[in-house]
Order: structure tokens, then sequence, then C-alpha cells
């Protein structure tokens, strides 16, 4: 994926029909997801990526393990929206969330 991003994709135009491109949903999905499943829900995703498909925002769904742990302020990278109301009988239970992308820089 990293090979793609940085020397393929700048030759070819741009067509991807979704945010987050398909290549961007290919990193946060194996990120967050088992490889295999990640594998199922990209190759789905660039199945669609046609003009049959309308388009659109298109945030992968992880699945993991959420911890309401907080500390310092962090550079974090993702936002991981859940599904589903968060309640104190998912901690430590494997619950859905959205995927979105952070453009916030913290400042120190």
């Amino acid at each position: 994926m990293f090979f793609y991003q940085k020397y393929i994709s700048p030759l070819l135009p741009k067509s991807c029909r979704y945010y987050p491109t398909c290549s961007e949903y290919a990193l946060w999905s194996v990120r967050f997801n088992h490889p295999l499943f990640a594998f199922f829900k990209v190759f789905l995703r660039i199945l669609r990526c046609n003009q049959l498909f309308l388009g659109g925002i298109d945030y992968p769904i992880g699945n993991w393990f959420l911890k309401g742990d907080f500390t310092s302020p962090q550079k974090f990278d993702f936002w991981l929206v859940p599904l589903e109301p968060y309640t104190q009988e998912k901690y430590n239970k494997k619950i859905k969330f959205y995927i979105i992308k952070s453009f916030i820089e913290v400042q120190r």
C-alpha cells in the first residue's frame, strides 16, 4: 500500500469515488481489523469503486477492544466513534466503531 501511494498513485488521475480513498481505506482497515477481515472489506470496497455506485463518504468500520483509559494529552491519528453507545458493560469487550482520520495538531 505504501509503495502504491508513494510511486504509482501520483502517476494516475484521481479516480476514487469515495473518501477516504481506497488505499487509505485499506491501510486503516488493516490497522484496526483482523487481516483476513480487512482484506475482504477492502476487496468489496474496490469492487464498489466504479461508475455504477454513487461514491461519497465511506469510513471503514473497525472491530477492536476499546478501553476508557485517559492520560495526558498526546498526538492521536484517528477518532474511533462507536456504532452503538459505549457503556460500562462493554468495557474490555470487542466493539465496532467508525475509523475517522484526525487532522488536529496537539500544541505542547
